[in-house]
């Protein structure tokens, strides 16, 4: 195994203390650079990153968001991205390069701001319509009555009309689709409301309804704002993977040119540390390759004239010249991003428990309404009493306890998971997560550390001693690995090459010394992952690695066999290092070996034998699968587009947490088919009335509110 440049992690021990830290500092005016940072997770970070990017001459300003780990720069024409990822590998932090016009083209998230400004007029006016009717609910009588009403129309009316435009949108969009939903009804009882309130104004009516109009719109607009606020602003996965390509190629004769210019055939030059703009063939230079982002597999392999190379995977000892065999869409990076827009597209197309529910209640509300109105109409005659029946049982039928019984479970459950260390930032994560019988894992930075560990070695202490000197010339991770679990005095070796693809040598005494692959020393390779040292004509001595389990991984795995679920492990790293984690874990079902598209027809496979899977991953190999299965998490050290294409986000590096997510789940579940049923039970009540006419449409905004406060109360009982 050769030892092979590596970017270095951050060693921020803040990292560890507060992993679930969020930092925001306002974006910059008009990046030219923006580059991913995967492994950064604190506010030290965050000061480290723009301190060694400021530093840099022609950088004007830097800003870190550390919620999507990405930074910012605003740079002079002559600063390259590569030449700033190398100035933050030599501050200890790894960096990729993303498309600026890419991620500049995603768009925030207004709507929940939107909502929130609607909610605070609503609830201003409501507050001073109600002191208006305390007026004449004290006995206020015609001019004075009258007046009261007007200027309660004066701020109801335009109130009415800005912030329930959401639920008219809405409402207006399902008509024009020829079907109904839940906001056909809130907005008919909303507008019934307002209209029967300036009707009985304009001719002096003793009743106006605009506070229960009001009312009406605050509470739904609460629930849509709450319902909102438990999602994050995420973009889609697909415009991820499609930043992290490489915007620029650097052609074999030293121009750089876009890289849709270039075409199958061209020869493009990769340097060490950057990664390949295109799938193509290796014709010059040897060099290791990593290929983490696209198999998983966590050690560099070697490349030689010959081999192939894809897009995204990094460069790392030595430059190479490569023919393009693809490039622009056609590459393999592509290609998987166009994987997860399919699977992401199937999933949003899930239906939700209240969805489900507004198909059979919004038409049911409209008859009953109708049927009020064609009743008293009939008995009385009176078109007044008539409507202010018929709207009192729309308003008594709205469904804002439905409305709230989703988001307020939503709400409790997300809070008490974040309390555990995950972040739920999908709309109908909670009830997908509830239906999952199957778990399957990433082994390497999902269920490890994603780092080798010095695990045994059979040599002296002299031995040792020069392994750690030319260990030392190196960077590659098991070099780090090696010096880190050693921790001994180097030994005095002068001549130190290392040599690209293969591992360092130098002289010891006299003597010949070589340290890296097996076959270059002249070993006999053995199972797992090992580096060589060979000393003179001397027989080669193996240090041995293994990936660190995280911490959690046995108990996460045993809580969800608990839970039910069945559990397997795919992995694209070797047999070897696979079943000794799945041994130490406790998994009993494993795969190694897999490329992406390998995972995804698995997830597949199982999900048309009619399981429902949760995928836990964190490397751009999972993204797809991520996207596949019913529900996912990731850990936040994941890549961006694998944090970002799942449901639920693992704020630390504790995986126990995953068993408590999914019973949540279920429990959230049972809370929600508890909410409807208490909202059919206040209906069963509420109804029988309202079509009776006791309720006037006051009377039924004050009774909705209270079946939408039972609703809350109930969802509580998960915190």
């Amino acid at each position: 195994m050769s030892l092979a440049e590596h970017p270095s992690l951050s060693a921020c021990p803040a990292c560890a203390a507060a992993p679930a830290a969020q930092q925001m500092n306002g974006s910059i005016t008009s990046p030219n650079i923006q580059l991913s940072l995967p492994t950064i997770h604190c506010a030290g970070c965050i000061s480290g990153v723009e301190r060694a990017l400021s530093s840099v001459d022609g950088v004007r300003e830097v800003r870190v968001n550390l919620t999507r780990k990405r930074v910012q720069v605003a740079a002079n024409a002559d600063i390259s991205a590569e030449e700033l990822v190398g100035v933050l590998a030599d501050a200890g932090y790894e960096a990729h390069e993303l498309d600026a016009d890419a991620v500049m083209s995603g768009s925030g998230d207004g709507a929940a701001r939107d909502l929130q400004m609607r909610l605070g007029v609503a609830g201003f006016a409501m507050m001073n319509v109600m002191l208006l009717s305390v007026a004449v609910w004290s006995g206020a009588t015609e001019a004075t009555r009258d007046l009261f009403h007007w200027i309660s129309a004066l701020i109801a009316l335009p109130t009415v009309a800005f912030s329930a435009q959401p639920f008219f949108k809405s409402g207006w969009g399902a008509l024009r689709g020829r079907r109904l939903n839940m906001d056909v009804p809130i907005s008919l009882a909303i507008l019934l409301a307002s209209g029967m309130s300036l009707y009985e104004t304009a001719y002096g009516g003793e009743h106006a309804y605009f506070d229960a109009a009001l009312s009406l719109t605050f509470f739904l607009l609460a629930g849509r704002y709450l319902d909102q606020r438990t999602r994050l602003a995420a973009r889609s996965a697909a415009a991820e993977l499609t930043a992290l390509e490489v915007p620029r190629a650097l052609r074999a004769n030293g121009q750089t040119v876009a890289v849709s210019d270039i075409r199958a055939g061209d020869e493009i030059r990769v340097l060490p540390g950057a990664r390949c703009p295109i799938d193509g063939v290796v014709v010059e230079g040897i060099s290791e390759v990593d290929r983490s982002l696209i198999t998983g597999e966590s050690l560099p392999e070697p490349a030689a004239p010959g081999q192939s190379i894809n897009a995204g995977e990094t460069n790392l000892t030595g430059p190479l010249v490569v023919r393009a065999t693809s490039a622009g869409t056609d590459t393999s990076l592509r290609r998987m991003a166009d994987l997860v827009a399919v699977a992401e597209n199937a999933r949003s197309r899930y239906v939700s428990l209240a969805d489900r529910a507004a198909r059979i209640y919004a038409p049911a509300v409209h008859l009953l309404a109708l049927m009020a109105f064609i009743g008293w109409m009939t008995a009385t005659g009176d078109l007044r009493l008539s409507l202010n029946i018929a709207v009192a049982v729309l308003i008594i039928t709205c469904p804002c306890a439905l409305g709230l019984a989703v988001p307020a479970v939503s709400t409790a459950a997300s809070g008490r998971l974040f309390r555990h260390g995950l972040l739920v930032k999908n709309a109908t994560a909670l009830e997908r997560l509830a239906e999952v019988t199957h778990v399957v894992f990433d082994k390497t930075g999902t269920l490890t550390e994603g780092h080798p560990h010095l695990d045994d070695h059979d040599a002296t202490n002299a031995q040792a001693s020069v392994a750690v000197a030319l260990a030392e010339a190196s960077a590659h991770p098991l070099a780090l690995a090696l010096r880190n679990g050693l921790r001994l005095a180097p030994a005095k070796v002068t001549q130190l090459r290392e040599v690209p693809g293969y591992g360092v040598e130098g002289l010891w005494q006299g003597q010949p010394v070589r340290l890296g692959r097996a076959d270059w020393v002249g070993a006999q390779a053995g199972g797992g992952t090992a580096t060589w040292l060979r000393i003179g004509d001397t027989r080669s001595v193996a240090f041995r690695f293994r990936d660190t389990p995280r911490k959690g991984a046995a108990e996460a795995v045993a809580a969800l066999r608990k839970a039910g679920c069945e559990i397997e492990l795919l992995s694209g790293d070797t047999a070897e290092a696979v079943a000794d984690l799945a041994d130490t874990v406790g998994i009993d079902n494993w795969k190694s070996g897999l490329r992406p598209e390998d995972k995804v027809a698995r997830v597949r496979a199982l999900a048309a034998a009619g399981a429902r899977v949760l995928m836990v991953g964190d490397g751009l190999n999972d993204t797809a699968a991520l996207a596949e299965a019913h529900a996912s998490i990731s850990p936040a050290s994941a890549l961006d587009a694998s944090r970002t294409v799942s449901d639920i986000v693992l704020l630390g590096s504790d995986l126990s947490g995953i068993g408590e997510a999914v019973t949540t789940a279920r429990s959230a579940t049972r809370r929600i088919i508890e909410n409807f049923a208490i909202a059919a039970m206040y209906n069963l009540v509420a109804i029988p009335l309202a079509l009776a006419g006791f309720a006037t449409p006051l009377a039924a905004a004050l009774a909705m509110s209270g079946s939408s406060i039972m609703v809350t109360l109930n969802a509580m009982r998960l915190r």
